[in-house]
């Protein structure tokens, strides 16, 4: 089910909710804050982050090593936050926090912008997520065992653990003064500041609109009827469209590279049989 649906650009409209989930957790907020170039360099990190993922998912042997160059990346990644509080970004909980709400995102990002999951779907799709959780080596003992214990874990995990973290809100806030993408050609440059207004709006429209319900309240974050009908709208129009665009428009190129050569290896192993069953 990842094959299908981790590597579509439609994911580019949960991405900013999922930093803000992740942020939430004192220590990922506190790691961020310190040590990502979300502010300086937004549009290298979503790239890098997106290259990851799909990487996960798509890069068969090279999955385990991209696992482990994560890990050595945030090997070194610890200090202490605005409270006081120490942190690592390998801390279990942490760790395991930043993986599974990739998760909820999925779900959320095609409930919102493509045919909900039926809860068989979800439970092969978590399957799934505990494989992946394999490959950044998560604790077992921070994954939850099934889908049913999942949602119990989540919804814990927002009540009693998320918090109002200011990186969280930092990160709403720089969503709105989006700079211009670095390869922009320079004429073009004069003309992003509207399209970047306009382009931020959205962002943080969709990000707010897309977080749970109860995520919005501990953000203290306003969203109104209004709003939410306008977003089912956009919703309806992305579902409509992205099923009738070409794959490689539909998909992003670490995706769409993968796909197209499993294509072809699989037509050569039905020719390959085919033959062997012709001389046999």
């Amino acid at each position: 089910m990842h094959w299908e649906t981790a590597g579509e650009y439609r994911n580019l409209l949960v991405a900013g909710s999922a930093l803000v989930l992740q942020t939430m957790h004192p220590a990922v907020g506190a790691a961020v804050a310190d040590h990502s170039t979300y502010k300086d360099d937004p549009w290298g990190r979503l790239v890098r982050t997106l290259a990851s993922v799909q990487t996960w998912v798509y890069g068969g042997v090279g999955g385990p090593a991209e696992g482990e160059r994560l890990r050595r990346l945030h090997r070194r990644i610890s200090g202490t936050d605005e409270r006081g509080r120490p942190y690592h970004a390998l801390n279990g909980e942490a760790w395991a926090w930043v993986h599974l709400t990739l998760f909820e995102r999925f779900i959320a990002l095609n409930r919102c912008f493509a045919t909900p999951y039926t809860v068989e779907e979800e439970r092969r799709l978590y399957a799934e997520s505990r494989q992946l959780g394999a490959i950044l080596q998560v604790p077992e003992r921070e994954l939850p065992a099934d889908l049913d214990a999942f949602w119990r874990y989540f919804d814990g995990m927002v009540a009693d653990r998320l918090e109002a973290h200011p990186t969280a809100l930092d990160v709403l806030s720089v969503m709105r003064g989006t700079p211009a993408p670095p390869r922009l050609p320079r004429p073009l440059r004069r003309w992003w500041t509207p399209v970047g207004v306009g382009s931020g709006e959205f962002n943080h429209f969709v990000t707010v609109g897309t977080l749970p319900p109860a995520v919005r309240t501990k953000l203290g974050l306003r969203w109104t009827a209004r709003e939410e009908r306008r977003l089912r709208r956009l919703g309806h129009a992305v579902a409509m469209l992205t099923p009738r665009l070409p794959e490689r428009l539909r998909y992003m190129p670490i995706a769409y590279s993968a796909r197209k050569a499993a294509r072809k290896a699989a037509r050569t192993a039905r020719r390959v049989a085919r033959r062997q069953l012709r001389s046999a």
